[in-house]
C-alpha cells in the first residue's frame, strides 16, 4: 500500500534534487512530498543518503510505532535523531565554535 512520504532537503546536488522530483513534487524549495510503496521510498532514499555530498537530507514516513512514523536523516545536521526507549527525538549539537561553558553568574543574583 502507498503511503504519504516527505524528505527535505539541503544543499545537495543537482542531481539528487532531479531523482526526487521524478517521484515527488517539490512545493517548497527542497522538501519533497510523494506518495510510494515501502521498497520505492527505501530504493529512494539509499539513493538519496548516499549522495547527499556535503548537504543534508531528512525523510519522514509513517511506521508502525508509538509515533506513527520514523525519522531518518543523512549528511550532517546540528539537529540529530536519537532513539529515546523507542521513541524518536531531536537532539540540538553545539554549533562550531560556540562556548561550552555557562557564563558567569553576575555577583548580586
Amino acid at each position: 500500500m502507498a503511503k504519504l512520504v516527505m524528505i527535505a532537503t539541503t544543499a545537495v546536488p543537482n542531481h539528487v534534487r532531479g531523482a526526487l522530483s521524478r517521484w515527488m513534487i517539490e512545493p517548497v524549495a527542497g522538501v519533497y512530498v510523494g506518495t510510494m510503496s515501502a521498497r520505492v521510498r527505501d530504493e529512494l532514499w539509499s539513493a538519496v543518503s548516499a549522495s547527499v555530498g556535503d548537504g543534508a537530507a531528512l525523510c519522514v514516513h509513517p511506521d508502525d510505532n508509538e509515533q506513527g512514523f520514523t525519522v531518518r536523516t543523512a549528511g550532517e545536521r546540528r539537529r540529530a535523531i536519537v532513539d529515546f526507549d523507542g521513541l524518536q527525538l531531536v537532539q540540538l549539537s553545539a554549533s562550531e565554535g560556540a562556548e561550552q561553558e555557562m557564563p558567569p553568574i553576575p555577583e548580586g543574583w
